[in-house]
């Protein structure tokens, strides 16, 4: 297979459409259409199910889709690590903002103290960024919140784990309770839980705002538009407008440090050594 057949019949499954497909890629229909047609044949099945309003995917369709944008991915990461290491000697570490800040402090801190150290630079993410930017090379080693962030296809050290706690506004009626339960998170009145955006870009169904970056996230907090469920370690970043209390009940949360599992990056494993001794 060629990558440009790959991205091809991506952009066509993607869209639906062969039309819709060929205005995005920049190229006209007819080659298109003979590029996937040529796929087709030299895999030996059918990918598409054609029709007058669009194409739908069969099955085999619908593994390459997923497979193939994993192989691009892949050679786009492939692309970006090389030329980075074409330039000065860095490491590029993804951490979602606002998230796990003493632990990255400490981290930055002992690893500049190594011997051989290079310069780390930090990339702050949105919610659920890190993997991504990990995946398709943007980084090189990432801080990861299982069970939020998906690991797969990655190598990971645990570095912690801690509870939950719901971030209210100060002053509230709950803050004087010493804990709380989940089902007790959801029924607070005029306090919805705040709604995190998936990794998908879609929200879950509930009353409570829409979120994907942690400023917004605290602010309406501190206006008493909703509350968040956040892992213990937020404390330190709260301020006096907010408060926090335990919930027992939630889910625990484990912070790793994860990269690609094929790196053979010596600055990479020198990194994760640092953060696993911490």
């Amino acid at each position: 297979m060629e990558t440009r057949e790959l991205r091809y019949f991506v952009a066509v499954a993607e869209e639906g459409h062969f039309g819709r497909a060929a205005e995005r890629l920049g190229i006209a229909q007819p080659p298109l259409s003979r590029a996937v047609q040529q796929l087709e044949r030299r895999l030996g099945v059918q990918l598409l199910v054609r029709a007058s309003r669009g194409v739908t995917l069969t099955g085999p369709g619908e593994v390459l889709l997923a497979e193939g944008r994993a192989a691009l991915d892949a050679v786009e990461a492939a692309g970006r690590r090389a030329s980075r290491a074409a330039g000065p000697a860095a490491v590029v570490l993804a951490t979602k903002a606002g998230a796990s800040s003493e632990l990255l402090a400490k981290l930055l801190g002992a690893y500049a103290a190594e011997p051989g150290s290079v310069h780390v630079e930090v990339a702050l993410c949105g919610i659920g960024e890190q993997g991504a930017m990990l995946r398709d090379g943007r980084a090189d080693v990432a801080l990861l919140h299982r069970p939020f962030d998906s690991v797969a296809g990655l190598d990971v050290e645990e570095l912690g784990t801690e509870g939950q706690v719901l971030v209210v506004p100060a002053g509230h009626p709950v803050t004087l309770r010493p804990r709380l339960r989940l089902d007790e998170v959801d029924d607070l009145e005029g306090l919805p839980p705040l709604r995190w955006r998936r990794a998908d870009g879609t929200y879950p169904p509930g009353p409570g705002a829409e979120i994907h970056e942690h400023v917004q996230m605290l602010q309406l907090v501190g206006l008493g538009r909703g509350s968040v469920l956040l892992p213990e370690s937020v404390r330190p970043l709260l301020g006096s407008d907010l408060a926090a209390v335990p919930v027992v009940d939630a889910p625990l949360v484990t912070t790793v440090i994860a990269w690609p599992a094929h790196s053979r990056s010596r600055t990479v494993a020198d990194l994760v050594r640092t953060a696993t001794r911490l």
